[in-house]
């Protein structure tokens, strides 16, 4: 049975195309503005929670748990979200030194989220220890937690985005248009399986291509398969096969790293916002445009006859790169 889910976000989100950018490329491009889906909760995240969340309320907890960087978009979304379901939030954030209040993270703190500054190497090591004890603590307490990984990339938090494919394929039809090749960034790994599993649960066809903004491409193909084999036992009476070989993840975008930018990444976002008027954010849809923008120049899409940019949101994000740009 395929998971349930609450309503939260602002759904189906516009398609609109790219025409000044496709004009550049000579492409037909358009763009999924799941940046719309909310103020607060803005951005794909919100996708993968009404799920989540759900499943939350369902086993009766009062408190979410999960994790992110200091600027985690997904970390935000949790506490907005849990705020209007009645929920508490304790957020696990990755940080090196004393943030700036600035941000997600500004916004995290005026909604009163209890957050919890990790170091990277506790982050990378130990967060899924640390988010089991915040459990106990809670439990000590007389509350109930519930722990969202990452940026909501889990078994039931991919059906935000299997329910997208398929508010793609109903604009399609309103639309009159196929979209042959569909494209997203890549930084947990779930909006990419929900996307790849409505592929293949509806024979689509359609070439689901993701552009990592953190690890490696065979990291993500292994995560992918990861959350797929856990998806499966949400709809064990549907079958389906997990294949690394035909998912279509392209390396050579992180830059400097996670969250890391590049003056060139910054000035694309630039120049992206004056021909199109729509902000790409730092860290996952700018580096992922700027990919698709240079694989387009290579050739890499030229048997695509419409190719969709999932704008994943995260607008916050370009506050705290406030003073790398040269203005």
């Amino acid at each position: 049975m395929i998971a349930k889910k609450l309503r939260l976000g602002n759904f189906p989100t516009r398609i609109e195309r790219l025409e000044k950018f496709s004009t550049i490329v000579k492409e037909h491009v358009y763009i999924k503005r799941d940046d719309q889906t909310g103020t607060e909760f803005s951005g794909n995240k919100i996708r993968k929670l009404e799920y989540s969340i759900n499943e939350a309320i369902n086993n009766d907890c009062d408190t979410l748990i999960t994790c992110g960087g200091i600027q985690s978009n997904h970390a935000r979304a949790t506490a907005a979200a849990g705020i209007k379901l009645g929920l508490k939030s304790v957020l696990v954030l990755r940080s090196d030194e004393k943030p700036e209040l600035e941000g997600n993270y500004l916004i995290d703190k005026i909604m009163g989220a209890d957050v919890r500054i990790i170091s990277s190497e506790d982050y990378r090591e130990r967060r899924q220890e640390i988010m089991e004890n915040i459990l106990k603590e809670l439990e000590a307490k007389g509350r109930k937690g519930y722990i969202i990984p990452e940026g909501a990339s889990n078994g039931v938090g991919t059906f935000g985005y299997l329910a997208c494919f398929k508010e793609i394929l109903e604009q399609e039809k309103e639309h009159g248009i196929v979209f042959d090749t569909i494209v997203t960034a890549v930084g947990s790994g779930g909006t990419f399986a929900g996307l790849y599993l409505g592929n293949k649960l509806t024979n689509s066809g359609k070439k689901i291509v993701g552009i990592n903004v953190c690890d490696t491409a065979e990291y993500f193909k292994e995560r992918v398969s990861e959350i797929l084999e856990e998806v499966k036992t949400y709809i064990p009476d549907t079958e389906f096969e997990i294949s690394k070989d035909d998912m279509c993840i392209i390396d050579g975008y992180v830059g400097d790293g996670y969250a890391v930018s590049r003056t060139e990444e910054l000035d694309f976002i630039c120049d992206f916002a004056e021909a199109e008027g729509i902000i790409l954010d730092p860290v996952y849809t700018g580096k992922a445009m700027r990919g698709l923008y240079t694989e387009i120049k290579k050739g890499t899409f030229k048997d695509s006859k419409n190719i969709l940019f999932i704008h994943t949101g995260g607008l916050f994000g370009l506050f705290s790169k406030r003073n790398q740009f040269g203005f």
